[in-house]
């Protein structure tokens, strides 16, 4: 009854639909005033009336439908309900059709057949698009009162690591998993089918269930771990949740390198490696490390090479100063902070063909655009041949300036 308006909190309701067909004058008058005190409210109220009634100056929009007879005119009106509802169903449905698209894309990326940064590149081409719209309609308030705040939050943080414009390293610190392509795509197909859910209108009670596809989204992170690098650190103890999909990535790159590995040493991390008070404590050694000491025996202050890989959390591969053996860091995070490095030591092929010494530095921190950078600031073109020339570990840990100085021509 339009007189109950003791029970609702006006000032809440966007809109209130008033059926007022078929009324008697005295009767309609009485609505009117009832439709008056909505609107002062700052409701939006609709009135549904019989075509030729005046008596509603304050609605927002009035709906005329034919009279027939009083004791029928509600059958107009609750048609003029049901169409509303139709089209309302229609216009929110219509609002999930670019997550609906974005869930097609991550899809075809899945199926795709791709690894690592190629399945990343693809997924960012495929989601781009229906990215853009949905931001655009967030922006603009579209979603209000249709989609919830959280869902809206996870979808939009989601797509941010879809389309590149967050990098994975960020993942865990926001999600509080290691982020990784498989992760990211499972975590983003479940967002997107609970958005999709929240905004699908079921139309004579058919309601189309989500279909979430789950197949084969494992298979890049399944590639990088049984790698060999990866099956060492692992072997030595360190923990699977703490190597990120970025070390993960960096030790495979590496494999074509590492003719053998012949110990470790696990460290422990405590503090804040960014103020230069962390230090670094020795929980296990294996293989030739066994016999050695460490210098974080006597000195526990995270300094130097160990330092750097900490800082960077980059796998990295160093040559040490005083022994020349030849070692790869890889750092262990838990959550944002750094709380372990597994420190392997190793044997290195001494120089490598042309196509994989470049498949080598190009996974491994950028080496080998950086260094075509920086020879062909003075010279024209950049010979890959060269690389078989020049020993690996010299490829790996020397400044690229200092090996530009090889494609220098006389």
């Amino acid at each position: 009854a339009t007189e109950d308006k003791k029970h609702i909190d006006l000032s809440s309701e966007p809109m209130i639909l008033v059926c007022a067909v078929g009324l008697s004058e005295a009767t309609a008058d009485d609505v009117a005033k009832e439709v008056a005190i909505y609107r002062a409210h700052k409701a939006a109220p609709i009135v549904i009336a019989t075509a030729g009634a005046d008596q509603y100056p304050s609605a927002l929009q009035v709906i005329t439908v034919p009279s027939v007879h009083p004791s029928l005119d509600f059958v107009l009106a609750a048609m003029v309900g049901h169409l509303f509802g139709y089209e309302a169903a229609l216009a929110i449905d219509a609002l999930a059709i670019p997550l609906r698209e974005a869930r097609g894309g991550v899809e075809a990326a899945v199926f795709a057949e791709l690894d690592g940064d190629a399945l990343l590149a693809d997924l960012t081409v495929h989601v781009a698009g229906p990215s853009h719209e949905f931001f655009t309609g967030l922006a603009t308030g579209f979603y209000d009162g249709q989609l919830e705040a959280s869902t809206a939050v996870g979808v939009s943080s989601l797509l941010r690591y879809a389309t590149g414009a967050l990098p994975l390293e960020l993942y865990e610190l926001e999600h509080g998993h290691i982020g990784s392509p498989s992760v990211l795509i499972a975590d983003l197909l479940a967002a997107l089918t609970k958005a999709i859910d929240e905004l699908t209108r079921p139309i004579d009670a058919i309601k189309h269930q989500a279909k979430t596809v789950t197949v084969g989204i494992s298979r890049t992170e399944d590639t990088y771990v049984s790698a060999p690098l990866v099956q060492e650190v692992l072997a030595a103890g360190a923990s699977r949740d703490r190597l990120g999909y970025r070390v993960l990535r960096t030790l495979s790159s590496l494999g074509p390198v590492v003719e053998n590995v012949t110990g470790y040493t696990r460290y422990r991390v405590e503090g804040n490696v960014g103020d230069g008070s962390a230090t670094i404590h020795v929980l296990d050694k294996g293989g030739v490390a066994s016999g050695l000491t460490s210098r974080a025996e006597s000195d526990p202050r995270l300094r130097g090479t160990k330092h750097r890989a900490a800082v960077e959390r980059e796998v990295t591969v160093a040559q040490g100063g005083h022994d020349g053996r030849s070692v790869v860091l890889v750092p262990e995070v838990k959550g944002a902070q750094v709380v372990g490095i597994t420190l392997l030591h190793v044997e290195l092929h001494t120089r490598l063909d042309p196509g994989l010494a470049r498949e080598v530095l190009t996974g491994y921190r950028g080496r080998y655009s950086a260094l075509v950078d920086a020879v062909t600031e003075t010279e024209p073109i950049f010979r890959d041949e060269l690389l078989a020339e020049v020993p690996m570990i010299e490829l790996l840990v020397l400044p690229v300036r200092v090996l530009a100085e090889h494609w220098q021509t006389p």
